[in-house]
């Protein structure tokens, strides 16, 4: 059940060109941003898909619509479900409390419609 609070798609696509940006702006931290986040994607102890899905959890305890969209989807891609998503967010507003929720119910819908686009 997919609802239409913001478009997260669209939400993503649209950071790419401000991203680009930024990494023009400031190419040494970025380069060491995504080495970073490939480090902290290596595997070890926890599956990739575990790994996105604490992304997910602390996007939505930091209220970052752009961490939201790039997670999820990610999430989804390592083979997240939807009811996977939706146990995150549990956790998500235990530890966030009432603004984690409002943002809770917005990552599951991201998950929607990406897999109503995936599934186009």
């Amino acid at each position: 059940m997919s609802t239409n609070f913001k478009d997260w798609p669209a939400i993503g696509a649209n950071l790419i060109p401000a991203i680009k940006e930024l990494h023009k702006g400031a190419p040494g931290v970025m380069k060491a941003f995504r080495e970073m986040g490939a480090a902290a994607h290596e595997g070890g102890a926890l599956d990739a898909k575990t790994k996105e899905l604490l992304a997910v959890a602390i996007s939505v305890a930091v209220r970052c619509d752009p961490c939201i969209t790039y997670h999820v989807e990610a999430a989804r891609k390592k083979g997240a479900t939807r009811e996977e998503i939706a146990e995150t967010m549990g956790l998500a507003v235990y530890m966030g409390a009432g603004p984690s929720a409002m943002y809770a119910a917005q990552a599951l819908e991201a998950y929607d419609q990406y897999a109503e686009q995936a599934a186009s």
